[in-house]
């Protein structure tokens, strides 16, 4: 009797291990474990920060899709859109909770890239939101703006607002933004197309901030002057640093601002005539969306890798139309 217990003995330790195991095919190669989680899940949402309006109504998409697919959304991002430690802090902290998934906007495309890897190595699933990573192997999906693109609109808006011709500036956002950074190539490949239209500008950074912004443009006008027809500025606080410098310069509607992202100081001013575009992106559905594929994920489903969530011109002749007003004047948490 004793050597039949003891024999079983071992064969539960044997199997054991082999039983808790999981082959290669049950793993799901971005990140996470592939089998299905039910009941009420816990996502964290971390963005590159808190305070600007585009944030606010990513997190009001967020809460949407929280609601409708059974999820509970923590929602926390560093309070500057520069400090890439503290969005790092911020990942591993949640890790440390053990929420079921993460959506994350990466301020830094290579510094985010071993938070993420080491996420998926806990089977933390991770969804990639608004601006990239350098490393596209350790994530579910990437939902996102077609930044290149915007870029591209906004520079074949610029030539209209210029008639084609003069001197333009690109005034860029935060080395390591992999969002801007596509924005801003986007523009420069489109704007050569037009051959009297020189760019004199475009290896200087505004930063995260409006002060920033207003710093940066001061400088450039202060080098350029008059001789600057139009600037496209990349991201909100950006543009409404250089709408601000442009008034205080008295030269707002003169010089043509061509803005990404919107903001009541920029709607104000497109309205006015001092904005001549705004490229808009759709954040409440960029939350919408990066929640339900996270959540779809989690539970077994197959989802994209890529989810493009749109990119829209405002101008003074559309900015009434019901879409683009919608987007200029999104929802908010």
């Amino acid at each position: 009797m004793r050597d039949w217990i003891l024999r079983g003995f071992v064969c539960v330790c044997l199997l054991g291990p082999v039983s808790g195991c999981q082959g290669p095919d049950d793993q799901n190669a971005a990140g996470g474990a592939a089998g299905e989680k039910s009941g009420t899940l816990t996502i964290a949402v971390i963005p590159k920060g808190t305070t600007h309006i585009f944030w606010k109504s990513v997190h009001f998409g967020a809460l949407q899709a929280a609601e409708e697919f059974d999820a509970e959304i923590e929602w926390r991002g560093p309070a500057r859109e520069s400090d890439r430690d503290e969005q790092i802090n911020v990942v591993q902290g949640f890790l440390n909770k053990q929420v079921d998934g993460i959506c994350l906007a990466p301020l830094d495309a290579d510094a985010l890239v071993r938070p993420v890897a080491e996420a998926g190595r806990g089977n933390v699933p991770v969804v990639i939101f608004d601006s990239g990573l350098s490393d596209s192997d350790s994530y579910v999906s990437y939902v996102a703006t077609d930044n290149f693109l915007g870029g591209q609109m906004a520079a074949d808006t610029m030539a209209t607002a210029v008639g084609e011709q003069g001197n333009v500036v690109v005034l860029r956002y935060n080395k390591g933004s992999e969002s801007t950074y596509q924005r801003e190539e986007g523009f420069l490949e489109a704007i050569a197309k037009y051959p009297e239209i020189n760019v004199i500008s475009s290896d200087q950074y505004a930063g995260t901030t409006t002060e920033s912004a207003i710093d940066k443009a001061q400088q450039v006008f202060n080098k350029f002057g008059d001789k600057i027809n139009g600037i496209f500025a990349v991201c909100e606080p950006n543009a409404e640093g250089v709408l601000q410098t442009l008034r205080d310069r008295k030269v707002a509607g003169k010089v043509s601002l061509v803005a990404f992202d919107s903001s009541e100081t920029l709607r104000a001013g497109l309205q006015d005539g001092e904005v001549a575009a705004i490229v808009l992106q759709d954040p409440v559905q960029m939350g919408y969306l990066s929640v339900k594929t996270i959540v779809e994920h989690l539970r077994g489903e197959k989802v994209d890798s890529r989810v493009d969530t749109g990119v829209y011109v405002a101008t003074p002749e559309n900015r009434n139309d019901e879409k683009i007003s919608r987007l200029l004047d999104p929802e908010k948490a």
